[in-house]
């Protein structure tokens, strides 16, 4: 058992300063510490006081290539997998893993044993089955008996569209993967999502509005990320937001002059707009390639996601002025809603206990997952199995 002293609480609303006893891996009470229950010594109770610092929800990163992304400048541009303190020291406690464009050398297998690899170390993770391509890769030779049978798996993705790496899908096997990812959720309650990979394609979000006009499919299955990677597709997104759909910002890095929005100034533009606040998320792409091409469609550069992506964001939405209960949404209540993650995104007694302290720089110096410390003082006190 823990007892979280003096954390100025964000759940994501404020709530002050709080008291929090966590058994197990929830959170057992929370409230002023005069209305603490009388603990019996033999009880053990660990206390760790963050005189004051605040204390948010653990960040939900639905969009992590575990496995290490890459590969599409040849085999030694394959992106190691990430070490679970990646993900604790930024604050992150629950990842979706996911496929890229290699789902070939790279494959359902090696995923799932991945993320079970991760929950074994003590990180929540779950993810999607298939990656970049149609027809899908799968473990049980179909999409739907993935999603029914796997527990781990939520939905499908990431599914590339509007690229020149995608397997360039019909609008017809684009809706039939949609169907098949409804159906599973209504027949499991798990989060049945068709997780879009938008490319710079000039298509855009179009299939996904056709499919809004011409199926009798609910907008919440269909969840495009990278929307913010043009500012054209941005606007796309606005309206897909509008109309149902819950849209996913990049926190990938952005230059000057760049036909693009950062995921910071993406969140506040939204925002901004009166879109539905709920129907946003960010994610980091950590572990994933950040290729540019040349005309000709061949890597000239690239890059790595960063897991620490999500926190850095944060900050920079703090301190460009934005409340952190009005950013808190998209890294936290917002992904767990979308996701049907039960217990996650926010503080409250019963919720599962991941919470991270943030220091007055915004680092996370204190994470704990599920009722076990895994961050204290800044310094991971738990790492991966062959972390050194």
């Amino acid at each position: 058992m823990l007892l979280i002293a003096n954390a100025d609480v964000y759940a994501p609303q404020p709530l002050g300063v709080r008291n929090l006893l966590l058994g197990g891996t929830e959170i057992l009470w929370m409230g002023p510490s005069r209305d603490l229950p009388v603990l019996p010594p033999t009880l053990g109770v660990e206390v760790i006081d963050l005189g004051g610092r605040r204390l948010i929800p653990g960040l939900i990163d639905g969009h992590v290539h575990v496995t290490g992304g890459g590969g599409e400048d040849g085999f030694r541009t394959r992106v190691p997998p990430v070490p679970l303190s990646r993900f604790t020291l930024s604050g992150v406690t629950s990842v979706v893993g996911l496929l890229g464009t290699d789902d070939v050398a790279r494959g359902p297998r090696e995923l799932l044993g991945t993320l079970y690899a991760l929950r074994e170390e003590g990180l929540n993770a779950w993810g999607y089955t298939g990656g970049y391509h149609v027809p899908a890769t799968t473990l049980t030779n179909g999409v739907r008996s993935d999603l029914v049978f796997i527990e781990a798996l939520l939905g499908i993705g990431e599914v590339a569209i509007s690229d020149h790496r995608s397997s360039q899908p019909s609008f017809e096997e684009l809706l039939r993967l949609a169907a098949d990812a409804h159906v599973a959720g209504l027949m499991t309650g798990k989060a049945g999502i068709l997780h879009l990979h938008l490319g710079d394609g000039e298509r855009g979000l179009e299939f996904v509005r056709r499919a809004l006009k011409e199926s009798e499919l609910p907008a919440r299955v269909f969840n495009p990320t990278h929307v913010n990677r043009r500012r054209a597709l941005f606007e796309e997104a606005l309206e897909l937001a509008r109309a149902g759909c819950t849209v996913d910002l990049t926190a990938f890095p952005v230059a000057d002059g760049e036909d693009a929005w950062s995921a910071a100034d993406g969140l506040r533009r939204y925002l901004a707009s009166g879109a539905p606040p709920e129907r946003i998320t960010v994610s980091s792409d950590a572990g994933g390639c950040l290729p540019c091409f040349d005309s000709d469609g061949r890597v000239s550069s690239m890059g790595v996601g960063s897991a620490g992506a999500l926190l850095e964001t944060l900050n920079a939405l703090v301190a460009g002025g934005m409340a952190l209960e009005q950013a808190l949404p998209a890294f936290t209540s917002n992904p767990a809603r979308l996701l049907r993650l039960k217990g996650k995104g926010a503080i409250a007694t019963g919720a599962d206990a991941d919470l991270v302290a943030l220091d007055a720089t915004g680092r996370a110096e204190t994470v704990i997952i599920r009722g076990v410390v895994h961050v204290r003082g800044g310094v991971a006190v738990r790492r991966g199995t062959f972390e050194s």
